[in-house]
């Protein structure tokens, strides 16, 4: 049934593909089978964006599913117990901007990957990204705006953890809307990513590197 569940959330089949998940508890399959089923069907809906066969509405879809999926699955992840972590990323969406959907699904892929995500939400002001860099001390900080404003605030943000002391400590990425390498240079991050997979892959890099 894991590739039946792959296929539904690939093919938008959002009622089939909570009740799949529910039924594949309910049959003792792995919560850890049923995440990664659910990281193989956003891949394949991730390559269909970005070939233009599916839109924004298309990731809204997937994004409310793996919030269902999740709030099923998880609650029985500590019964397997707690796997070590690659480690720590502190998320949010920068100040003045509160799309979430493209957060959600990166907290969604880094979770299922092995990360430990502490996240923000929206409209985070900067102030908060510091004391919570200072507080919990994570790996990896991940910048999320959709809006061309929130560039601005994704800078002020790196730039107020530099003069915190802050900025040596961490990887800082960038992701969201129209993010290119520009952006990248302007906001003085790391590095930036098109998709949720890219910050996974950047966020294992820099872990298993030991330079995060």
């Amino acid at each position: 049934m894991t590739n039946a569940l792959v296929d539904a959330i690939a093919d938008m089949r959002d009622e089939d593909a909570v009740r799949m998940a529910q039924e594949m508890l309910d049959a003792g399959t792995s919560p850890l089978e049923i995440l990664d089923a659910c990281k193989g069907g956003m891949a394949l809906v991730g390559d269909r964006f970005e070939k233009g066969e599916y839109f924004v509405p298309e990731l809204i879809l997937a994004g409310e599913m793996l919030k269902q999926i999740s709030e099923i699955v998880k609650p029985h992840l500590t019964a397997e117990g707690d796997a070590p972590k690659l480690g720590k990323v502190l998320l949010g969406t920068v100040s003045g901007d509160i799309h979430d959907i493209g957060k959600d699904i990166v907290h969604f892929m880094l979770e299922v990957n092995g990360f430990e995500v502490h996240d923000l939400g929206v409209d985070v002001p900067v102030d908060t990204f510091v004391h919570a860099v200072r507080d919990d001390k994570p790996d990896v900080v991940a910048l999320s705006g959709f809006l061309t404003l929130s560039y601005d605030a994704m800078r002020d943000t790196v730039a107020a953890l530099q003069a915190a002391g802050l900025r040596d400590g961490v990887k800082i990425m960038i992701g969201g809307g129209t993010v290119d390498d520009q952006v990248r240079a302007f906001a003085g991050a790391d590095a930036f990513g098109l998709n949720a997979m890219d910050a996974v892959n950047m966020a294992k890099a820099w872990t298993a590197a030991g330079v995060a």
